[in-house]
C-alpha cells in the first residue's frame, strides 16, 4: 500500500534492502522480529531520522487471486531498521532538515554565554570595600553570585571601587555602555 508523496520521488528512485524490526505483540504471543525489506528514502526530522521502508505483503486481486506487494511506512531510526551487511546506503534519497538561522549564528560566533553580570567583592586590608565585575562563565567569577542585569551592572560600574574584569570581556562589553561610544572614536559629542 502506498501513499501518493511516496511515489513523489520519483520512478528513478532505487530502493535497498535494509533489516526492519518488527514489534513484539504479547496479545498475538509474537517476539520481537526482524525482517529484510526495502529502504526508499531518508528524511532527517526534529526528533531524529525516519526512515520510508517498504515492506513485502500482499494484497486481494480484482479477481479474487492474491498478488505479492509491498507496505510503505516511515519508521523511526535506528530503533525500527538495522543495515544490511554489504550494502551501500549512500545512494538512497536522503532529506536532511534545513539548518535553522540560529544554528548558523552559533556555528560562527560559538556558544552564547550566559547573560548577566556577577560582583565579586574583594577586600584589600584598610579601606572601603573594592570589587570586580564579571561575566557570569568567568573563571575568576564567584561561584553562587547573584545575576545582575545590565541596569545593575552598570550602577555596580559607577562605584569608584568597582573595575570591570578584562579576562572575560566585561570591560569591553561594558565600558561603551558605561562612557558612551566616544572614547571608541575619538569624537566628541557634537553641542550643536
Amino acid at each position: 500500500m502506498k501513499t501518493p508523496s511516496d511515489d513523489a520521488a520519483g520512478p528513478e528512485q532505487v530502493p535497498v534492502p535494509v533489516r526492519v524490526v518488527l514489534p513484539a505483540d504479547p496479545l498475538l504471543g509474537t517476539e520481537q522480529q526482524e525482517i529484510v525489506a526495502r529502504l526508499w528514502k531518508r528524511r532527517q526530522t526534529k526528533t531524529g531520522w525516519a526512515y520510508l521502508v517498504g515492506l513485502p505483503s500482499f494484497r486481494d486481486r480484482e479477481d479474487g487471486g492474491v498478488e505479492a506487494a509491498e507496505y510503505r511506512v516511515w519508521v523511526h531510526a535506528p530503533d525500527h531498521v538495522r543495515p544490511v551487511d554489504g550494502v551501500d546506503y549512500d545512494q538512497v534519497v536522503t532529506e536532511k532538515l534545513e539548518r535553522s538561522p540560529q544554528a548558523v549564528v552559533r556555528e560562527v560566533l560559538g556558544e552564547r554565554r550566559p547573560s548577566g553580570w556577577v560582583l565579586a567583592k574583594l577586600r584589600d586590608g584598610r579601606g572601603p570595600a573594592r570589587s570586580v565585575l564579571h561575566a557570569p562563565d568567568c573563571e575568576e567569577a564567584p561561584a553562587g553570585a547573584p545575576l545582575l542585569d545590565v541596569d545593575r551592572a552598570l550602577d555596580a560600574a559607577e562605584h569608584p571601587g568597582t573595575r570591570l574584569c578584562t579576562l572575560c570581556g566585561a570591560a569591553q562589553e561594558l565600558t561603551p555602555l558605561f562612557r558612551g561610544f566616544d572614547h571608541i572614536t575619538g569624537s566628541a559629542p557634537d553641542d550643536s
